[in-house]
C-alpha cells in the first residue's frame, strides 16, 4: 500500500491539508483568470497532464507543496536548492509569496466568544 502524499512530502497531515486546500483554491483562481492580490506568479505552472494538475514550480514536476512543506520543515533555502539543482531561489520566494497570498485571501469563520 502506497504511503499518503503528506507523508511522502514529509510534513504532518494538518500541514497537508492547509497547503492543499490552498492549491485548490489557487487553481479555481487561475482556471477564473483572476491574479492572487494582484500578483501574476510566472514561475507557477498548473498542466492538467503533470503531476495531476497541481501547482508546480516551472514545469519541472516540483510541486509547489513540496517546497513549502520543505520550508515548513525548516530547510533552509540552500538545503532545498542542493536536494532540487533545477530550481533558482525566485522559486523559492514565489512558493511561499503564493502561501501567503493564499491565506491572506481565505475568510476563516470565527468562533463568537460567549
Amino acid at each position: 500500500m502506497l504511503n499518503p502524499e503528506w507523508q511522502v512530502v514529509g510534513i504532518t497531515r494538518p500541514a497537508w491539508l492547509r497547503v492543499c486546500q490552498s492549491v485548490v483554491e489557487y487553481i479555481a483562481m487561475r482556471r477564473s483568470g483572476k491574479e492572487v492580490a494582484g500578483v501574476k506568479y510566472t514561475r507557477i505552472t498548473v498542466e492538467p497532464d503533470k503531476m495531476g494538475g497541481m501547482p508546480c514550480i516551472r514545469g519541472l514536476r516540483i510541486p509547489l507543496a513540496t517546497v513549502v512543506g520543505m520550508i515548513a520543515d525548516g530547510m533552509s533555502e540552500q538545503d532545498i536548492l542542493k536536494a532540487y539543482p533545477d530550481l533558482e531561489s525566485e522559486d523559492i520566494r514565489q512558493a511561499l509569496q503564493y502561501a501567503a497570498e493564499a491565506l491572506t485571501e481565505r475568510e476563516l469563520p470565527l468562533v463568537s466568544a460567549p
